[in-house]
């Protein structure tokens, strides 16, 4: 028995080594054989993909794919999240080893700073990613509040929504290139050397390459989520395009007089507001200027409660007495009582 222990404790290894031989020599015949194979021929692995693929989206899954991609990009959003904790722990983790070895003279102030600017970088993308959580809890709420309007058949499946702007994006953009009149007008939006229309047009290759063949292709969450925001990415980026082109390609309307006469209007309206504006600065300024006028002017005293007595003439040079009447007047001035 103890021989036979001792062999096997020799030789153990001998089994699951041949059966990964076994193992690794399959793979090499399989793959050896798909490369054999002529060309546009397909496995049956391939063939079950496809076919689960071009089997049409259940009405179910149809309404609830919208839901479902917002609760995808809720949950990319939380790892987001987890990674910017992450990223904020390490960060800081080297802030306070740069300055330890700062207090120990082995490194710069510099490095010190880069540190603790990484330690910022990483707390502002931590806000953000935060800030995203929030948004794409809304975009749930959102989607679970159309949930019963799509079932209903009130409002339209997510893929025929998503469809349908989509195509008036392109119709937007289809309507510079065939009208001759809005080409004229606005030459920018023909022309792919323009910084603006070459973003869109990078936008619109990225979308329309994720478009699905028809409403009722099968379409994963994610999926319908990289097509919905290539869209909406297309639709920003054509406005954007589009706002730059009529603010700095508006011409003068024919009805209208000449470019020259639109000139010298826009100088006239100009002159007169001007004008108006001098002329109420100035009449201001002359009504403050009779208010200050009129509070430096002495006010105009009341009459006296006794009456004047007539000015007479001085004592010495006849000029008038400026001083006050004398009450009561003297003996000789006072009627005499009649006699008896």
């Amino acid at each position: 028995m103890e021989p036979l222990l001792a062999l096997f404790a020799e030789w153990w290894w001998i089994g699951p080594a041949a059966a990964g031989a076994g193992t690794v020599g399959w793979i090499g015949v399989r793959r050896s054989r798909q490369r054999a194979l002529p060309a546009g021929t397909t496995t049956t692995t391939d063939r079950a993909a496809r076919a689960w693929a071009s089997r049409p989206l259940s009405k179910t899954a149809a309404r609830r794919l919208e839901l479902d991609a917002a609760q995808l990009d809720l949950q990319m959003a939380r790892n987001a999240v987890t990674r910017g904790r992450a990223d904020v722990k390490v960060a800081d983790a080297e802030a306070v080893r740069a300055q330890a070895e700062r207090a120990a003279s082995r490194v710069s102030n510099d490095v010190v700073t880069a540190a603790r600017a990484r330690l910022v970088d990483a707390q502002r993308d931590l806000r953000a990613a935060s800030a995203e959580v929030r948004a794409r809890r809304a975009g749930v709420r959102a989607a679970k509040a159309m949930l019963p309007a799509i079932r209903a058949g009130s409002a339209p499946l997510p893929v025929v929504r998503v469809l349908a702007e989509h195509d008036a994006i392109l119709t937007r953009w289809m309507a510079y290139e065939t009208d001759t009149a809005l080409a004229i007008d606005y030459p920018v939006m023909t022309d792919p050397r323009s910084p603006l229309l070459a973003e869109f047009l990078r936008a619109h290759e990225r979308a329309q390459w994720l478009r699905p063949a028809t409403p009722q292709t099968r379409l994963e969450p994610a999926d319908f989520l990289a097509y919905r925001d290539a869209v909406r990415r297309a639709g920003h980026a054509f406005d954007r395009a589009e706002q730059a082109a009529r603010r700095g390609g508006e011409q003068p309307s024919v009805e209208g007089t000449d470019a020259w006469s639109r000139v010298a209007s826009d100088l006239a309206e100009t002159a007169q507001r001007a004008l108006a504006r001098s002329m109420e600065s100035m009449g201001r300024a002359a009504a403050r200027n009779w208010n200050e006028r009129g509070a430096k002017r002495p006010q105009k005293r009341g009459p006296d409660p006794e009456p004047r007595a007539p000015r007479t003439g001085g004592e010495a040079g006849g000029t008038p007495s400026r001083t006050s009447p004398v009450w009561p007047p003297p003996a000789r001035d006072r009627p005499r009582p009649p006699t008896s």
